[in-house]
C-alpha cells in the first residue's frame, strides 16, 4: 500500500496545477497572485463567498483569510461587502476585473487539463476524475483499525 506517497503525490500534482495556471496567468499580464489568493478565488467562484466559510473550507484562522482577501481587495480583483441577506456577516466577490481574470482562469485550467489527458491518455484521466469526485464518505472513524 502506498499510505505515505499518497498525500506527497496529490499535493505535488495539485503543486504542478496551481503552478501551471499562475504562469499562464502571469503571460496573460494578470498580476501575480500567490496559492492562498488562488485558493480564495477558487471557493468564490464555487459559491463560498463569507470569509468565516471560505476559513473553515480551507482550515486557516479567519484572521488569515481576512488578510489574503484585504490583499486581492488590493490587487482590484475582489471586493468585501455587507452580506445582504445577514448584515452581521460580509461577503466577498470578484470585481470586473477579477472576473475578467477567472475566464483567463478557466481558460488556462481547460489547457492544463487537456495537457493532463493527453499526457496520461483520457482513460486514466477520467478514471483519476472519477476517483477524485468519488464520495469518500465522511472523514471519521468509521471502524477501520488504527496502526
Amino acid at each position: 500500500m502506498h499510505t505515505n506517497q499518497l498525500i506527497i503525490a496529490l499535493f505535488q500534482r495539485f503543486c504542478w496545477l496551481d503552478e501551471g495556471l499562475q504562469a499562464q496567468l502571469h503571460d496573460r499580464g494578470w498580476p501575480d497572485v500567490n496559492r492562498p489568493q488562488s485558493m480564495v478565488m477558487t471557493n468564490i467562484v464555487s459559491g463560498i463567498v463569507r470569509p468565516s466559510d471560505i476559513a473553515r473550507n480551507l482550515g486557516v484562522s479567519r484572521q488569515a483569510i481576512h488578510s489574503t482577501i484585504n490583499q486581492m481587495v488590493k490587487l482590484g480583483i475582489v471586493r468585501l461587502d455587507v452580506d445582504p441577506g445577514d448584515r452581521r456577516h460580509m461577503i466577498v466577490s470578484l470585481t470586473e476585473t477579477g472576473a475578467r481574470m477567472r475566464q483567463d482562469a478557466q481558460r488556462a485550467m481547460d489547457t492544463l487539463t487537456a495537457r493532463i489527458a493527453a499526457r496520461i491518455g483520457q482513460d486514466r484521466f477520467d478514471a483519476l476524475f472519477d476517483a477524485l469526485e468519488a464520495d469518500w464518505g465522511d472523514n471519521i472513524d468509521d471502524g477501520v483499525p488504527k496502526r
